[in-house]
């Protein structure tokens, strides 16, 4: 891990998984990062990249022994500190962790039901089409870096169309469960875009597996198994169910995680 920039608890960069569409730092930042000056990145694996600035080396002499790296959150005051958070802004894959399937979108649209465009499960891990960012109900209720609380509703928008996760009262194709579509232009749908993140602590971890509740029907977002034949042979089906079970369980996985920050306002740009 490299760490450059000043003082405060700066933006940083974390990445994980390989395969296609696993860089995701522009030429910008990784000049920034080559160069330094104020306010700069830091770049490595998840769960070891903390915020320039926050971290124990500056012009090459650690400032505190390791043994207080763990006190770093509170001195880095502010912003509640949740390091191993998934956070607002953030591109990543979701993995069912029953079936091993990535959730994935593409400009395929279902021949029934509402015809929008197409929801599924794929097993390939390095698919650049199953890559989705992490918004609130408005821009301004998760801003860049926040860390997703549970219990919080959000979007998740499909980074290679805009069109945001999406369900309605129309019956999947087949289990004749809830239809789950992809919706919207430009990232911009409407209010049945918003699912709520259930998970067990105060924030969602990258570690642990939590579900996705939709806000306006109430399913969760499962998979059971069934699968398409052709044009998209072997892609899982995947749609809403009423009741929780573990058939709806979803892990962060390969992805961009943006690090919290001090100064919102700074880096605004991945």
């Amino acid at each position: 891990m490299r760490a450059r920039g000043g003082a405060g608890c700066g933006w940083g960069l974390a990445e994980r998984g390989g395969g296609r569409g696993g860089r995701w730092a522009r030429a910008g930042e990784r000049k920034r990062l080559a160069e330094g000056g104020s306010g700069g990145w830091a770049e490595g694996t998840v769960g070891t990249v903390g915020p320039a600035g926050c971290g124990a080396m500056r012009g090459g002499r650690r400032l505190f022994p390791l043994l207080l790296l763990a006190l770093l959150p509170g001195l880095c005051h502010g912003r509640e500190s949740a390091p191993g958070a998934v956070t607002c802004g953030s591109v990543l894959k979701l993995l069912n962790t029953r079936h091993s399937v990535r959730l994935h979108s593409h400009e395929v649209k279902y021949g029934s039901g509402s015809g929008q465009q197409s929801v599924t499960g794929v097993e390939a891990s390095d698919d650049a089409n199953s890559y989705w960012r992490i918004r609130g109900k408005s821009d301004s209720s998760c801003q860049r870096g926040t860390p997703v609380k549970c219990g919080q509703a959000i979007r998740l928008t499909h980074v290679n169309t805009g069109k945001n996760l999406h369900t309605h009262h129309f019956p999947s194709p087949l289990s004749n469960n809830q239809e789950v579509s992809a919706f919207g232009d430009d990232g911009e749908g409407d209010d049945l875009d918003f699912w709520i993140v259930q998970c067990s602590g105060t924030y969602w971890e990258r570690e642990d597996a939590v579900r996705f509740k939709h806000v306006g029907t109430e399913v969760f977002l499962s998979i059971t198994g069934e699968q398409y034949g052709h044009p998209i042979r072997g892609q899982r089906e995947v749609h809403g169910m009423p009741a929780a079970n573990h058939h709806n369980y979803w892990k962060a996985m390969e992805g961009v995680f943006i690090k919290p920050s001090l100064d919102p306002a700074k880096h605004d740009e991945l």
